[in-house]
């Protein structure tokens, strides 16, 4: 899991370009684009609380209401076929398909699934 930092709520990348030796990141979780970066790792900290600040400086001036992360909604996009088969299942389970996929999410969240191996597993099946 990549690292973040944190500042008022909002979580920074952290990356590093190699050929040009700087690190940089953005803010994450939120539509607005703010990026950041330093050449070393004290310079990448000070960046991103000055962009952070400076973002919010701007909202405040422009009257405008910054972007918050995680606000605790999102857009999934499914096959039909999918979308009918947990639909089933979770009207089969007396649940919504919105619980049914909370609960879908969270399993995997705390069980630290790799994706990406389960599935590989799954489709040779």
């Amino acid at each position: 899991m990549s690292d973040y930092l944190t500042y008022k709520g909002y979580f920074g990348t952290v990356n590093f370009n190699s050929d040009d030796e700087i690190f940089y990141g953005k803010i994450f979780g939120i539509s607005d684009l703010i990026n950041f970066e330093g050449s070393s790792v004290k310079e990448l900290k000070e960046s991103f609380k000055e962009s952070l600040d400076d973002y919010l400086e701007t909202c405040k001036a422009l009257n405008k209401e910054p972007n918050k992360t995680f606000k605790g909604s999102f857009n999934v996009r499914l096959s039909k076929e999918l979308h009918k088969r947990v639909a089933m299942i979770a009207n089969q389970k007396g649940i919504s398909l919105n619980d049914f996929v909370k609960k879908a999410i969270g399993y995997a969240a705390s069980h630290d699934i790799d994706i990406d191996e389960n599935i590989m597993k799954t489709q040779k099946m």
